[in-house]
């Protein structure tokens, strides 16, 4: 459980994970897609008392959930969203799965439809030792954010900063809340521009709304 004043490794999760706890507020119904093992819902109902779902794709993933009482069903992002009502959570969240999925922003656009708010964190695949790699070894990279070769990656649709900024212009979201992390888990100047952020964050976390 995250206390506050802690250091996010002082409380055992993933970085972006207890920046997208503290983007949502107390109460709040949540829906998480692509939940994993469902670290971030039980991270959740620990700091904000939310009312939790979530959906996942493996069957693996929904066992562990389950099993750890989470209220997590099986289902495809890029299909699935589509069955639920207009405004029926006050945050819907992507963290790390963006890149995974088959139509980011038909996933992004559900989102905004089915919730007041969506929170998403995804790789920077612009970060400055990403294009290292590809630069001097010509080779796609493995690193701590994308571990895996690119024969094995269950991601299809590797993005930059820059990328997510213009598709949130695309489809006219309005964002609330931006936060870049650097190599070691730290947020990125504020003030700096898109390109700088894109160069030096190796992660992202965005909370989103819709306009009007």
């Amino acid at each position: 459980m995250l206390v506050r004043g802690q250091h996010p490794s002082q409380a055992g999760g993933r970085v972006d994970l207890v920046l997208v706890a503290e983007m949502v507020t107390e109460g709040a119904r949540v829906l998480d897609v692509g939940c994993g093992d469902g670290k971030l819902l039980r991270l959740l109902a620990e700091t904000r008392g939310v009312d939790g779902r979530g959906i996942e794709i493996s069957r693996e993933g929904v066992n562990d959930c389950v099993a750890k009482g989470l209220a997590v069903i099986q289902g495809d992002a890029d299909v699935d969203l589509a069955d639920y009502p207009d405004d029926t959570f006050d945050y819907v969240i992507l963290s790390q799965t963006l890149q995974a999925t088959r139509r980011p922003r038909w996933v992004l656009e559900q989102m905004l439809r089915i919730g007041r708010h969506a929170i998403v964190s995804f790789p920077n695949f612009g970060h400055w030792r990403i294009r290292l790699e590809i630069l001097l070894r010509g080779r796609m990279p493995v690193t701590d954010n994308l571990p895996d070769s690119w024969y094995d990656t269950p991601n299809i649709h590797f993005c930059t900063i820059r990328d997510f900024v213009q598709l949130a212009r695309v489809i006219d979201a309005h964002m609330e809340r931006a936060v870049a992390l650097n190599s070691w888990g730290r947020p990125v100047r504020w003030h700096a521009p898109w390109w700088f952020w894109n160069l030096f964050g190796e992660q992202a976390v965005f909370l989103l709304s819709r306009r009007g």
